[in-house]
């Protein structure tokens, strides 16, 4: 065995594999079956003698004797490779654990009854120049798991699930609003005036417009301009940007879902939110009933409603919306709810609901009917002008979302910008090109949003977005 350091022993091999005219990184390789195919079909295969070729890393190696036993991974699974020593198979010699190997041979079971390759070609198709991780059983520190998102692909089968199930999410929920007759969109990813949420903008400069532009926060403005267009039913599944904090439910870049109905109102968004959830419970789980975080959720009854204001009156023992700034704020100490001594005071009650109402509803539920001043691009609601007509999707305490009867006044959309610009609110803008474009006309209109990343960490049993986000953002290492 050779005493130099893994890395430069393998580079040695690599360099001999050239003097022996040997390509360690050829173009190609002609498989025929994946693992999974070779043993699917293993006793007719078998019977017939038939040359197989599979393809994969190797991971693990037994030696007995005069012969070789292999384990061989590719994506579909893994398959036994029988090599004997004395077929003085190229370039065997120059083989480490974790290089890709093509072999052709004929199947047969071992006498423990294993499916097995009996090689008699043998190709490398690609050196590996760095060890597979020591831990082969699965990388267990969770920061480099995030950081080396590969080794964690290549070590971890449940991370792979997720992934997987994270693709199948995604291509059911447009199969979902495709068969609904909805259009899919995309929108501006950079835009010049940013807006749909309440959010601090990801900013860099155009310099062949010589202007600044913003990473989207959100898609709605675009997607409501669809509706103004003469669209009817519109979506769009894609990145935002905010660039705010990070935590258990947060990340920078995040997968959103919008979609936009002409015609109907908020309860139309409740009744296609449960729609969706049964159905991505059903497909994804085989049940409606989905656990998550050692607690069980039924998506298959009707969901909860939670009205804001009189589920929040009935906690701090007056009426929300009556108070002073001062009386509100003291409410927030005497609940021991921090917010900022500037915080405006549509941001108090949004704090205070979330801490002492949201993050305690089990759920699933519809938090419904927010304040009015919380809520610029939702249409007031019909009973209650203090009120508009907003729900947010809520499991677990967890906001998944957020869906309006949209706000298509264009003199009432005005005075709500003008209103947030007053109040100096964080990164109020006035959109006037909106305004102008809902002065065309916007028909009544639902909208619906609901964020990819937690409905994964749902329907994977995942504690924190990191996890459902193949490639997460991460402070620099060591700070």
């Amino acid at each position: 065995m050779s005493s130099l350091p893994d890395r430069e022993n393998r580079i040695r091999k690599l360099e001999e594999l050239r003097s022996k005219a040997i390509e360690p990184y050829p173009y190609k390789f002609d498989r025929t079956h994946t693992a999974a195919e070779a043993l699917a079909n293993f006793d007719k295969l078998s019977e017939s003698e038939t040359m197989v070729k599979v393809a994969g890393r190797l991971r693990t190696r037994r030696d007995f004797g005069k012969t070789i036993f292999f384990d061989l991974h590719d994506e579909s699974g893994k398959i036994q490779l029988y090599i004997r020593k004395d077929e003085a198979l190229a370039p065997l010699p120059l083989i480490d654990l974790g290089d890709f190997v093509g072999v052709s041979g004929t199947l047969f079971k071992t006498k423990t009854g294993e499916p097995t390759v009996n090689v008699k070609e043998f190709t490398l198709l690609s050196k590996s120049l760095a060890a597979l991780p020591e831990k082969f059983h699965g990388l267990q520190d969770t920061e480099q798991r995030l950081r080396k998102r590969h080794l964690d692909l290549l070590v971890n089968q449940e991370t792979r699930e997720v992934f997987r199930l994270r693709t199948r999410l995604i291509a059911l929920t447009r199969r979902f609003f495709d068969e609904r007759g909805f259009l899919e969109v995309e929108t501006p990813m950079l835009q010049p005036l940013y807006g749909g949420a309440a959010a601090e903008p990801f900013c860099t400069h155009y310099r062949v417009l010589d202007r600044d532009y913003f990473l989207r926060i959100a898609t709605e403005l675009y997607l409501k301009r669809l509706i103004v267009g003469g669209f009817e039913k519109v979506y769009e599944i894609g990145k935002d940007f905010r660039n705010e904090g990070l935590d258990r439910v947060h990340n920078p870049e995040f997968t959103m879902l919008e979609a936009y109905q002409a015609y109907v109102d908020y309860f139309q968004m409740m009744k296609l939110t449960e729609e969706l959830f049964r159905l991505l419970a059903s497909e994804l789980t085989g049940s409606t009933t989905v656990t998550w975080m050692g607690a069980e959720f039924d998506f298959g009854k009707p969901w909860q409603r939670v009205e804001f204001v009189p589920t929040l009156q009935e906690n701090i023992g007056t009426d929300p919306l009556a108070l002073s700034d001062k009386e509100l704020r003291n409410i927030c100490k005497k609940k021991n709810v921090e917010v900022g001594d500037e915080a405006p005071y549509g941001k108090m009650l949004d704090k205070l609901f979330t801490e002492l109402i949201q993050d305690h509803i089990h759920g699933p539920a519809f938090v419904a009917d927010h304040p009015r001043l919380i809520s610029p691009l939702a249409k007031v609601h019909r009973n209650n002008p203090q009120l508009v007509e907003r729900f947010e999707p809520v499991i677990a305490g967890v906001e998944f979302g957020n869906a309006f009867s949209e706000l298509n006044d264009p003199l009432e959309q005005r005075k709500r910008f003008e209103e947030q610009v007053a109040r100096h609110e964080e990164f109020s803008v006035m959109d006037e090109d909106f305004i102008q474009t809902l002065e065309q006309g916007m028909p009544p209109t639902g909208g619906l949003g609901l964020g990819i990343d937690r409905m994964v960490m749902l329907f994977t049993d995942s504690s924190t977005i990191r996890d459902v986000i193949i490639f997460p953002q991460l402070r620099e290492e060591g700070k």
